[in-house]
């Protein structure tokens, strides 16, 4: 079963924007965000796609810890992030990373940076099974006040591919398909516009 932690009423506007769906495959990185105050040295790191929810999660763990994020930090220079992980630990503030991996597959040539990492409490989103990619569906159309019912989001969970990102490309294909020829969201409307999707397996006959 899904579950959703929302944010601080004050932020943000639409309260749906500060719901985070939580599953199996990013339930541990919620802990780990949850636990802030338990973390063994001032800084994490949180490693996962593009459109996992990778930077939502992150905003909630600003609001609610008043720590600092540093998104795609796989970019940045290790110097700045060597001192923001010492900038941390001495101002006993929280510090969170976030990446597309954790080291060793983030290849981090600095030395210094590479002990203090190794030393940080880290999680990783991993793709979604079968009901968090319903529950994201869900709340995707929902977001977009897009009537979407359960038999075609049962029939999309069955054919996307395994990734957050195509969960939210099918939704914002479909939004467009929906109003573009104004009609209602329907399977064959699904299946007309999604046949030449790469992350898409249609099956005709089901």
């Amino acid at each position: 079963m899904t579950d959703q932690i929302a944010l601080p009423l004050a932020w943000p506007a639409d309260a749906r924007d500060g719901e985070f769906v939580v599953g199996p495959s990013n339930a541990a990185a919620v802990r780990l965000l949850d636990r802030w105050a338990a973390w063994s040295v001032r800084t994490a790191l949180l490693a996962g796609p593009p459109r996992s929810g990778r930077s939502l999660l992150g905003r909630i763990f600003a609001a609610r810890s008043g720590g600092t994020v540093i998104d795609d930090a796989d970019a940045e220079p290790e110097e700045a992030l060597f001192h923001a992980w010492n900038r941390a630990q001495d101002q006993r503030r929280p510090l969170l990373l976030i990446v597309r991996h954790l080291p060793p597959a983030w290849q981090v040539a600095l030395p210094d940076l590479r002990s203090r990492l190794a030393a940080s409490p880290a999680a990783t989103i991993a793709p979604p099974d079968d009901a968090l990619i319903t529950a994201l569906f869900e709340h995707g159309f929902a977001r977009r006040h897009v009537d979407a019912r359960a038999d075609l989001i049962a029939w999309l969970t069955a054919r996307v591919e395994r990734s957050h990102a195509s969960v939210m490309e099918t939704i914002d294909r479909l939004d467009r398909a929906a109003l573009a020829g104004r009609r209602r969201l329907s399977i064959p409307l699904a299946r007309e516009t999604l046949m030449d999707a790469a992350a898409f397996t249609d099956r005709s006959d089901d």
